[in-house]
């Protein structure tokens, strides 16, 4: 069992946090799918992004840059997408860098329960 900080900075170690997500355990909240995203793609895990993605909205492939690091996750705002919810907004901010760069991504994500599961649909950058 690793006690490493989960990468979405919820203060949890990873396994306690995205590495059940990540392992294909359903998400309880938009808040925690778009938490096991960011830490995805801090991980560079592009299958369980595709897999996470609304299959209306999915692309076929997603290519990663590995040069992209992504440091940080603060969560700005959330409406609606608790457990009994079948759809919500997560604004959020992220934060990256590369060797000669950095950045970030401030993005209002919407999202939608089916069957149980959590989806990111589609998001607006800011």
């Amino acid at each position: 069992m690793s006690t490493e900080r989960c990468p979405c900075l919820s203060g949890n170690p990873y396994d306690e946090c995205c590495g059940p997500l990540h392992a294909g355990a359903p998400a309880p909240t938009a808040e925690r799918l778009m938490r096991s995203r960011f830490s995805a793609f801090a991980l560079g895990l592009p299958r369980y992004l595709l897999d996470s993605w609304h299959p209306s909205m999915r692309p076929v492939t997603l290519d990663l840059d590995p040069a992209q690091r992504w440091t940080r996750l603060d969560i700005v705002a959330t409406r609606s997408g608790g457990p009994f919810d079948t759809a919500g907004t997560v604004t959020f901010r992220a934060w990256w860098r590369t060797d000669t760069e950095r950045g970030t991504l401030e993005e209002t994500s919407e999202f939608v329960r089916e069957a149980g599961r959590w989806y990111y649909v589609d998001g607006v950058v800011a």
